[in-house]
């Protein structure tokens, strides 16, 4: 497409009316009287979660405006299923929209400080990364500088003896956590609204364990990530249409390290063991995808190395499969939020359990995606054969590429 032809599309009506009513709702958000009010209520978290939305929604349509001033685009090619150039600053609209929530509410503790520095550093390094691109190794180097960032501060998981041994072992577990949990929320944002949307119900789940264990303070920094992440979700999630923006490796690695952050931060249960299950209970969902891909992508022989597996880029992931099996994009993404709000209502749970019955609750987990897994391989491997020996029979020489063309041809989003 000719760089004269790179304009940003006008948003429609219903959007500009969104805009302005959350114009408004700021406007009276930072009020004295309101702001009084919502404080001797004891309301400042629904203050938190409203103004984050509504600056969210704001934000993403100004960084819509600057992508295409900058072309921060993400251009159509190949592998991509979006057919026009689309702004990839939505990691701006977000970002800038927790960190400002935070700030004007003053919840923000010494460790909170180094985890919004670390997470700007790694918000910088992805926009680097999709306005100019950088190699697979660099971008972990930087990752686990952040990593770096948050150990100098204290910021580690904390269940060790204080030992040399169990403080060295918690600073690699922590680093190990860290950059996974960045690295499979990312794997996920192949799908309009799929990472933003799992990344919302998460932090929404986060803060509601927050307030179930007495962290008021958490559940603040919980709820402006959360909507932070509803208000950039329209702009992104459009069932059969094309998204208007989307997150960009910034933005989906900047939920992934928060995320990951905040599950270290917070004390989720009074039994030990239900305090480190609780976080692996949440996360459970990106974790699965990048357990899944790992194993399958070693196993076949796709990879050999650790930059191999960074730098490969394939159509294996849990969306993938899923839209594979000829439900469509959009359900496919509807149903990865579904096992997000399921494991999130384990976790909740969670925190009145103790010992072996925390155990058995994560089982249950581990057994939930046994099934999804086996309904994945099975359904597809079914549905090949059927395939094949239908084609046989009517002498068809249709290959299995234009099956899997036609499964997918049912939910190509249209032109907005």
């Amino acid at each position: 497409m000719a760089e004269a032809e790179l304009t940003a599309p006008r948003l429609g009506r219903g959007y500009w009316t969104g805009i302005i009513l959350h114009a408004i709702v700021l406007a009276v958000l930072l009020t004295p009287p309101v702001l009084e009010a919502l404080a001797g209520a004891h309301l400042r978290w629904l203050f938190v979660f409203l103004f984050s939305w509504s600056l969210a929604a704001i934000l993403t349509a100004l960084a819509i405006r600057i992508s295409f001033l900058t072309r921060t685009l993400d251009m159509p090619s190949g592998r991509k299923a979006h057919a026009e150039p689309t702004p990839l600053l939505g990691g701006f609209a977000v970002t800038a929209a927790f960190g400002i929530s935070l700030l004007v509410s003053f919840h923000y503790s010494l460790p909170m400080k180094a985890v919004g520095l670390a997470g700007f550093f790694i918000w910088i390094i992805g926009f680097i990364d999709d306005r100019w691109g950088l190699p697979a190794k660099v971008k972990l180097f930087a990752q686990f500088v952040a990593v770096g960032i948050l150990l100098a501060f204290g910021v580690h998981v904390t269940f060790l003896p204080p030992t040399w041994w169990g403080d060295s072992l918690e600073y690699v577990i922590t680093a190990l956590w860290v950059v996974g949990i960045t690295n499979a929320v990312n794997f996920l944002d192949g799908m309009d609204g799929l990472a933003v949307g799992m990344s919302a119900i998460i932090a929404g789940f986060l803060a509601l364990v927050a307030l179930q264990t007495g962290q008021y303070y958490f559940s603040i920094v919980a709820l402006a990530l959360f909507g932070s992440c509803l208000g950039f979700l329209p702009f992104n999630f459009r069932p059969g249409r094309n998204a208007r923006i989307f997150l960009g490796d910034s933005g989906a690695t900047f939920l992934g390290f928060m995320l990951a952050s905040a599950a270290i931060l917070g004390e989720w249960a009074a039994d030990d063991t239900a305090a480190i299950i609780v976080p692996l209970v949440l996360l459970s969902v990106p974790i699965f995808d990048m357990t899944l891909t790992t194993i399958i992508r070693f196993g076949t022989g796709k990879v050999r190395t650790i930059g191999e597996w960074l730098a490969f880029a394939g159509r294996d992931h849990l969306h993938h499969r899923l839209a594979g099996l000829g439900i469509g994009r959009t359900t496919a993404v509807i149903v990865v939020w579904a096992l997000t709000f399921f494991v999130g209502i384990s976790a909740v749970m969670l925190t009145h359990v103790q010992g072996v019955f925390a155990l058995m609750m994560l089982l249950q987990v581990g057994i939930l995606f046994g099934f999804v897994t086996f309904f994945m391989i099975y359904v597809r491997h079914h549905q090949i054969r059927l395939f094949v020996e239908t084609t046989s029979s009517n002498n068809d020489s249709t290959n299995v590429g234009q099956l899997d063309a036609a499964l997918k041809s049912q939910d190509q989003p249209q032109e907005s």
